[in-house]
């Protein structure tokens, strides 16, 4: 075969072009966009010995202000500035070194989405819905396992393996999402968690800007968003401040010695968060709480190293303006450095004031709970802007009221003074209230799989105040205790084409579960539609003999929520709760239907909750 010498000098200058390329792995942010309230972004830039090269930028309205080398020749990272009036476009960054031919890596900066429903934020007014996503639903069997990952296990029999679940599943079920009434979905964490063990969990991801292939990748998440805007549900992302996974490119290759907490030896987090607000604390303790590491195969990040906080607040902000996700749920707060965590709800809030975000506070005792949230109320010295907590007092509380015996402080007393103390937030509502979730028993077996303890605390969740949370599978009642995780992470069932039953549909479950989904869809569907059970007001009394009554109200109606405690029918006369009742003279119950004529005594079986609207 006969080569030109035109030929062979076009292949010279490709391979030449390739290898000049190739200097460049990655550049992160993956783009940008024109129009930002922050003008400035800061670009890590990682390739061989890029730090070797010198960077300029010829493009109208942009600016390069900084080109920082750091400790690893690996890495550079950019200070840029984009003028207000920029034009969205391909910015050339232009690779120099002596010697060497120069190269082009062209950087997209986008015209921002102006479309409405995008970081709406969460509220009161909402019904989140908790999915793990690999245990819901199997659409693409295809990318059950993805040639090159570290994790290649998929076994539904393993509760440690992958089992398939992704992204396309739960959009096929949004339908039984609507219906169901939910108005939010969380998701655990969908990044790529490159990691050799227990990947399907989420939370050591290896990468901070593609969602994982065996869940679909970027264009099926951003699709699943886009469905769920459609029908009015918004989308919570779950993010990791404190941690990565061991494999992520930034900690095996890491851009200098401080980009994570270094110890001597292996050192373990001691998981005390009163380390935070103890006056008494001592500086080791609280060293080690902050700075240990979750696990062998999550690293601690520092997050007093500057670039590491840009890399970490850029990567959140890019998912919010390239996805249009509606809220963060922040895992293990308590175990970050709190003086960035308010640095980066700053800046949240400044690009996007109506995105909300709350952190997961697995904490004892109503102040340590409080201290984590924003507006230094209570003496913390710091203003997290954290807007909302994962309520694990109030969840504490309603276990106790459903199982405890009634007394002085017992029982369901207990509920009653844990809202007594929502004093300490600056808005209580912003909480998320919730009967379990992927680190917890099953609410079913917690309540010792007591269908009118189930009842009860299901009608409790979707009445009181704040955000409620409901874990997949709880309302077809789902089963089963925590140890280990693995056991309240079940398949749910219908989700894969091989099941044998299909619990999405009413055919598909049982007498009691389709109870069950109906119980919980009656009051979701009434919260839904009725704004005095989203920011209503709260008006409680202090409980006698077991029983526990408080209102929700407004200007248009009100709601009397009725707790008895006891194993025994009970009939309430109602004349000590008139402040509550005010004029009205009769009340309807939302589940059944069933009008009372006369609300001066109610009757209210045993171990039950039952919520009426005044008329």
């Amino acid at each position: 075969m006969r080569i030109t010498m035109k030929v062979i000098y076009a292949l010279i200058i490709v391979c030449f072009n390739l290898h000049s390329f190739a200097q460049v792995d990655r550049i992160e942010p993956l783009n940008w966009w024109v129009g930002m309230k922050n003008p400035n972004i800061q670009l890590l830039v990682y390739g061989k010995n890029i730090s070797k090269k010198s960077v300029s930028i010829n493009y109208l309205g942009v600016s390069l202000i900084k080109q920082n080398k750091v400790e690893n020749p690996n890495y550079i990272f950019l200070d840029i500035h984009i003028d207000a009036n920029t034009k969205a476009g391909s910015v050339p960054l232009i690779f120099k070194e002596a010697g060497e031919k120069d190269f082009i890596k062209h950087y997209e900066l986008k015209k921002r989405d102006a479309s409405k429903h995008r970081h709406q934020g969460v509220n009161a007014s909402d019904f989140i819905y908790l999915i793990m996503p690999d245990r819901f639903a199997n659409a693409e069997p295809a990318n059950d396992k993805i040639e090159g990952m570290l994790d290649q296990s998929l076994n539904r029999d393993s509760m440690y393996y992958r089992h398939g679940g992704d992204l396309k599943g739960i959009i096929n079920q949004l339908d039984y999402l609507e219906d169901l009434g939910v108005t939010a979905i969380w998701l655990n964490p969908i990044l790529t968690n490159d990691q050799p063990l227990t990947s399907y969990h989420g939370y050591a991801n290896t990468e901070s800007y593609y969602v994982d292939p065996r869940f679909g990748g970027n264009e099926a998440y951003r699709k699943l968003i886009e469905e769920c805007h459609k029908r009015g549900i918004k989308m919570i992302q779950d993010l990791v401040h404190n941690h990565f996974g061991t494999e992520h490119f930034t900690v095996k290759d890491m851009p200098m010695k401080d980009w994570v907490h270094q110890w001597d030896s292996f050192t373990k987090t001691n998981y005390r968060e009163q380390v935070h607000m103890d006056p008494y604390a001592s500086k080791a303790d609280k060293d080690i709480m902050v700075n240990g590491w979750f696990d062998k195969h999550m690293p601690d990040m520092n997050q007093h190293n500057q670039y590491l906080k840009n890399y970490i607040t850029q990567s959140h902000i890019w998912w919010i303006e390239e996805m249009g996700v509606d809220g963060f749920r922040l895992d293990t707060y308590a175990y970050n450095d709190l003086d960035f965590m308010a640095e980066w709800g700053k800046a949240i809030d400044a690009e996007f004031p109506k995105m909300t975000y709350f952190g997961e506070t697995w904490v004892h005792g109503i102040p340590n709970q409080a201290y984590f949230t924003k507006s230094n109320k209570i003496n913390q010295g710091i203003d997290t802007k954290l807007q909302g907590v994962t309520d694990f007092q109030a969840y504490w509380a309603i276990n106790e009221a459903l199982n405890g015996k009634f007394g002085w402080m017992d029982g369901v007393v207990r509920l009653y003074n844990t809202f007594a103390n929502d004093f300490v937030y600056e808005d209580p509502y912003r909480n998320v209230v919730f009967l379990d979730n992927h680190d917890l028993s099953r609410y079913l077996s917690v309540v010792g799989e007591d269908f009118n303890k189930y009842k009860s605390g299901i009608a409790w969740l979707l009445t009181t105040r704040g955000i409620p949370q409901l874990y997949y599978g709880t309302e077809i009642l789902m089963k089963n205790f925590s140890n280990p995780d693995g056991l309240v992470r079940e398949d749910f069932p219908g989700g894969w084409s091989t099941d044998k039953v299909n619990k999405f549909t009413s055919e598909g479950r049982s007498q009691k579960e389709n109870e069950a989904f109906n119980y919980v869809r009656k009051l979701a569907n009434y919260r839904k539609n009725n704004s005095v059970l989203q920011h209503g007001k709260m008006l409680q009394f202090i409980p006698d003999d077991g029983i526990y009554v408080y209102f929700r109200y407004n200007d248009l109606k009100t709601v009397m929520v009725i707790m008895n405690s006891k194993q025994e029918n009970v009939k309430i006369h109602t004349k000590r709760f008139q402040e509550g009742i005010g004029n009205y003279k009769k009340a309807s119950n939302i589940i059944s239907g069933d009008l009372i004529e006369d609300i001066q005594e109610i009757d209210i079986p045993p171990m039950s909750t039952q919520v009426f609207e005044l008329k």
